[in-house]
């Protein structure tokens, strides 16, 4: 039986003091509010409160608050465990919540920190490098050229294919994420545990583009926190289009190719609006491995690749089932190994220019050369049948097509560019042999002498060299122009001796040549290394009478937008060869063609003049040509200097000019040479041609006139003398002149003789 409750009695402080024994009040235990173990348990957490009462936070933990004040006595049917469960789970969730808390602003002190580590110049998006746009003279493309390869184009100005490809295999969820994708980084690394090696990435189109322009290709935790960072920021400030734009024409597709323009440009030879399905599908598959598996170095690696595209693209559903049959239908696509056509020889040449006209160049710039594209594939075949075939040792070959004015028409630097870039017409300096006798010509002409002036064609001996003609054989007296018409070299010889080295390369420099000439006789017969480049331009003022024209490529560079940089000068160019004199010189390297060593260059209809060279053991042939059309130099050789068999200037260079020319001069009306000069006059057949001429002697005779000795009669020794005039000449003979004109072209009264008798 339970013992009865005692009645609680509660203290009094109406003067009850005496009445309890006149002690000091004193509570006892059962006076207190619970028992003495619960107190003596509230004790114990008493001294715990401070830090249970209130968190880090601010958040109040009093046991009151929690429900837990009580007396354990559990006579409200297990109330108490009921707390306790309640008391674990919102414990359990504030650790949580407080741990996310933490784990949040350490994650922004992580990332704030490889932030700043960014250098500053991560926060600007970086110029695209630029692209340099080579144009022919109507506008067609030539090449394009700078650290990309080809201009950047807008994302409606290319294939819809190129970005579907793109996304279909690289970043399905291009347009779903916001510049990481963790799904994308669960797939992969899920693909990558089943294949059990990585074959699948994570990263985003974003993500790659933040590499490409911010960040350096280095594998480390680092860069992929700062990858991530920048690509939140790019997602941010740029549209999902804009980004996709940005990517394609920044991304790289091996071969030298930089963005979508220059790949398709590199491969297909097309532009990227162009692209065709299963072209976008082998562009996307380089992106993997971009110098593995283009098409230039491995056709097969690259097809398989782009099949794989080609799949993604229908799981995607971007293309249909009979679109994607037809794609993977088409054979592997091959490229050569670098950019092909001749006329990249000319773009190259370009580049080396371009500096020098705008400066660097800051800005897409089209440039608008003076190259006929037309022109350009006709001499490009030419030279590559010339050589090909050939069956006289004969590897390489080059041509130079020059207008009046000294614009380049045509230039091919070698057989295929692709196999070799190395320009043999402006970079590569040979001697010329006898194409470059011309000036020896042209120097003694200026100096007084004419074509009808008669040499010996004999051994001769100037110091220690002592020339020979090619045949080793020698003619006799032979007129100047019969000389050159048979490209002798004693006369050659003479020549020079009498007008002087130095002279000649006076002659040559203001021609346009600007290789270095030794100062000796022996650069008559053309030991002196020049381009053919060069060779060419100096023949050009011969066919467009007597002016200056400096062979370049150039006309106008604009921007993108059309502003013009830089646009050539329309002024008239100086006079640097005397009418007259270019008259002889026609007239000349005519006969050269029409009856002399140049025979295989005669061009139907045209009036054509020219010269052929060939240096010693044949290493070297070359045919120098011109109408008053075009001037255009050819050359044939080795570039290891090994010699051809019997290949001369006359031969397959000059049958390869005229293969050209014809074709270069097809529908345009024939027109003469300038000058008109006739050789020898009605009155002064050459002694070469066997006809009945004399002997002219300009160095002077009795009472201050010429001598003339008629044809059958040798003069005599002592006729002027025998001796060198003041201006180094000995003594020549010649037919005579017509009546009333002196050797050097000055007019005298006839005499009596010759005025009764028409002589």
């Amino acid at each position: 039986m339970a013992a009865r409750r005692q009645e609680r009695i509660e203290p009094s402080f109406d003067g009850g003091f005496e009445k309890q024994n006149g002690d000091d009040l004193r509570v006892t235990a059962d006076d207190r509010a619970m028992p003495m173990a619960a107190n003596d348990r509230s004790r114990k957490k008493s001294r715990q409160a401070p830090k249970e009462r209130r968190s880090f936070f601010g958040f109040q933990r009093s046991r009151l608050q929690s429900g837990r004040s009580g007396s354990g006595g559990g006579g409200r049917g297990g109330g108490g465990n009921g707390r306790r469960r309640r008391s674990f789970f919102g414990h359990f969730f504030k650790m949580s919540f407080t741990l996310a808390v933490w784990g949040t602003l350490g994650l922004a002190v992580l990332l704030g920190y490889f932030a700043v580590k960014l250098p500053n110049e991560a926060w600007a998006i970086p110029d695209r490098p630029p692209n340099v746009k080579i144009v022919s003279v109507d506008g067609r493309m030539i090449a394009n050229r700078g650290l990309t390869g080809g201009k950047e184009v807008a994302l409606d100005e290319m294939s819809p294919w190129i970005p579907q490809a793109v996304m279909a295999i690289e970043d399905r969820r291009f347009y779903e994420h916001f510049g990481v994708d963790p799904i994308g980084i669960a797939r992969a690394a899920m693909e990558n545990y089943q294949a059990g090696a990585t074959v699948q990435g994570g990263s985003t189109l974003t993500q790659q583009l933040a590499k490409n322009i911010f960040l350096s290709p280095e594998q480390s935790m680092q860069r992929k926190i700062q990858e991530a960072i920048l690509s939140v920021w790019l997602e941010h400030k740029f549209t999902k289009n804009q980004i996709m734009e940005m990517y394609l024409n920044r991304v790289y597709f091996g071969s030298g190719a930089t963005g979508v323009e220059a790949a398709a440009r590199r491969y297909f030879n097309k532009s990227a609006s162009e692209v065709e399905l299963h072209e976008a599908a082998l562009l996307a598959g380089l992106l993997k491995a971009p110098s593995r598996l283009s098409p230039a170095r491995d056709a097969e690696a690259a097809k398989d690749r782009a099949d794989v595209v080609l799949a993604a693209m229908r799981e995607e559903n971007f293309i249909t089932e009979a679109e994607y049959a037809s794609a993977k239908a088409e054979e592997p696509t091959k490229a050569k190994s670098y950019w092909t056509g001749a006329e990249n020889y000319a773009a190259d040449v370009v580049m080396e220019d371009l500096e020098d006209l705008i400066g660097e160049v800051k800005e897409d710039v089209i440039v608008e050369t003076t190259i006929d594209l037309d022109l350009e594939k006709a001499a490009e075949k030419v030279v590559k049948q010339t050589v090909n075939g050939a069956k006289q040792n004969v590897s390489q070959g080059a041509l130079v097509a020059i207008d009046g004015t000294g614009a380049i028409r045509a230039l091919v630097g070698g057989v295929d560019y692709s196999q070799s870039q190395f320009n043999r017409a402006f970079q590569a300096r040979r001697q010329p042999g006898s194409s470059f006798k011309p000036f020896v010509y042209q120097t003694a002409m200026e100096q007084g002498w004419r074509p009808e002036t008669v040499l010996n064609d004999a051994p001769v001996k100037i110091g220690n060299w002592t020339p020979s003609n090619y045949d080793n054989k020698y003619r006799g007296p032979v007129t100047i122009a019969v000389a050159l018409q048979k490209s002798l070299n004693t006369i050659a010889a003479q020549l020079i001796d009498a007008v002087g080295p130095a002279s000649v390369i006076e002659t040559a420099n203001r021609m346009g040549i600007k290789s270095e000439i030794g100062d000796n006789a022996a650069i008559a017969l053309g030991t002196a290394e020049v381009s053919l480049l060069e060779l060419t331009g100096a023949f050009v003022p011969y066919s467009n009478g007597g002016y200056e024209a400096k062979p370049h490529l150039v006309n106008r560079v604009t921007t993108e937008s059309g502003k013009v940089v830089w646009e050539r000068g329309a002024e008239v160019p100086p006079v640097i060869v005397e009418p007259d004199t270019v008259a002889m010189m026609n007239a000349m390297l005519s006969r050269v063609v029409s009856a002399g060593t140049g025979r295989r260059a005669q061009l139907d209809g045209w009036q054509t003049a020219g010269k052929t060279g060939t240096t010693n053991d044949y290493k070297d042939a070359w045919f120098i040509g011109y109408t008053s059309n075009l001037t255009t130099g050819v050359w044939l050789g080795n570039d290891n200097g090994a010699k051809m068999r019997q290949v001369t200037g006359g031969s397959l260079p000059a049958e390869a000019w005229n293969e050209f020319m014809t074709a270069a001069h097809d529908g345009i009306p024939a027109s003469p040479l300038p000058g008109g000069y006739e050789i020898g006059g009605p009155q002064a057949p050459l002694v070469a041609d066997g006809s009945d001429g004399g002997f002219y002697d300009p160095s002077m005779g009795q009472n201050g006139d010429p001598y003339y000795a008629p044809a059958g009669q040798i003069p005599p020794e002592d006729v002027g003398g025998g001796q060198r005039t003041a201006d180094g000449r000995g003594r020549v003979f010649d037919t005579p002149p017509p009546p009333g004109v002196s050797v050097q072209g000055r007019v005298r009264n006839p005499s009596l003789l010759e005025s009764i008798f028409g002589m």
